[in-house]
């Protein structure tokens, strides 16, 4: 069942809209997190090589 744009969402809809958007932005946070530790592992690699 499909609902018009302008019409009220059930208090369930509101809820698993609200969990898919903080999964959603714990993914990006966790993926960024993971980036950032990936990339300062290789600098710290690089920087140690360059000391030898």
């Amino acid at each position: 069942m499909e609902q018009k744009p302008g019409a009220p969402k059930s208090p369930r809809e509101t809820r698993e809209d609200r969990l898919k958007a903080a999964l959603k932005a714990n993914l990006a946070r966790r993926k960024a997190q993971a980036r950032a530790k990936k990339a300062g592992a290789a600098g710290r690699d690089a920087a140690r090589d360059e000391t030898r």
